[in-house]
């Protein structure tokens, strides 16, 4: 089995800064791609920025210029750098993966269970 596990989470004023983190454990021979989405109340899940197995990455327009994320495919993990926080991205952060459990197997889609982001003053 694959986990994902994210952390980082919390309570930040605007204007604030904010790094989450996401790590992948398990049976794992590959990584391609890795994202993040977020979700507010009342809202359907929207894709944040997704990151290749070669570094490509693209964001969400809410989030350019702002966020960055970056992996690190030595550790399996995936990093959200989050600046100039508004309150409209108070929501919960899921990691997914799409990982290769063997050489010759597909790539199934993993999520976390989400970590919650608060921008308020």
């Amino acid at each position: 089995q694959v986990q994902l596990a994210e952390s980082g989470g919390g309570l930040v004023q605007p204007g604030g800064s904010l790094t989450l983190s996401c790590a992948a454990s398990g049976s794992i021979f590959s990584i391609s791609s890795m994202a993040w989405y977020r979700q507010a109340p009342g809202n359907q899940r929207e894709l944040v920025a997704t990151i290749t197995g070669t570094d490509s990455t693209e964001y969400a327009d809410p989030v350019k210029g702002r966020f960055t994320v970056s992996r690190d495919n030595a550790k399996n993990t995936v990093s959200l750098q989050m600046n100039s926080l508004k309150p409209d991205d108070t929501a919960v952060y899921y990691c997914n993966a799409d990982v290769r459990r063997r050489p010759d197997g597909p790539f199934f889609r993993y999520w976390g269970q989400g970590t919650q982001v608060t921008v308020s003053s």
